[in-house]
């Protein structure tokens, strides 16, 4: 596996420690400060979880607003997909300065990193519902909100897991990215 060829190349190559540790030394080391890893561990997890909650309230409010206002799509879907070419790593420093070393950069970077996977998941999803279920709906006489509510938001369900699968592996990397550029706790000092 990948894990034996990294430790046997690490004894090898006599690669020097502090560039390349062998996975044995990585496991020992996190063995004997398990207990401090476990507790910086719980705070990551709980900014994750929590900004990963913001993210999702935002995504979907966003979605709905995109799949029923046509030219709300047409000017914010092109922004969203173009803001995904500035790395949020770029702006954590800023939001470390300008909100301190608290828990509302984190949160922000958070959610930052996970809104746009869910929002366009999602609205997909809405925008992907079939054109005959749409009409046959009509034809019941049912409102918008009742199409929403009985058809689209159902049908766009797996597109919104698939976004927050996503998602969630992106909370823990801007968690510990966000304590990376600035935190007192959490497992991102330890990077």
């Amino acid at each position: 596996s990948l894990v034996g060829v990294w430790e046997l190349y690490v004894r090898l190559s006599g690669i020097s420690p502090v560039t390349l540790p062998a996975p044995s030394r990585v496991a020992a080391s996190g063995w004997r400060v398990r207990e401090t890893l476990f507790d910086h561990g719980l705070i990551t997890f709980q900014e994750a979880i929590i900004g990963l909650a913001f993210s999702i309230v935002f995504a979907i409010v966003m979605a709905l607003l995109i799949d029923a206002i046509a030219p709300l799509r047409r000017a914010v879907y092109p922004l969203m997909v173009g803001s995904q070419t500035i790395p949020v790593i770029v702006i954590t420093p800023l939001l470390i300065i300008w909100f301190g070393f608290g828990l509302t950069p984190k949160i922000i970077v958070i959610t930052l990193y996970t809104f746009f996977p869910i929002t366009v998941a999602f609205a997909q999803g809405l925008a992907s519902t079939e054109r005959d279920a749409l009409t046959l709906m009509k034809s019941l006489g049912a409102s918008r909100l009742q199409t929403l509510r009985l058809l689209k938001i159902p049908y766009a369900l797996p597109y919104f897991f698939t976004g927050l699968r996503i998602a969630v592996t992106y909370a823990v990397v801007g968690a510990v990215f966000a304590e990376w550029s600035g935190a007192q706790e959490g497992l991102g000092i330890y990077v």
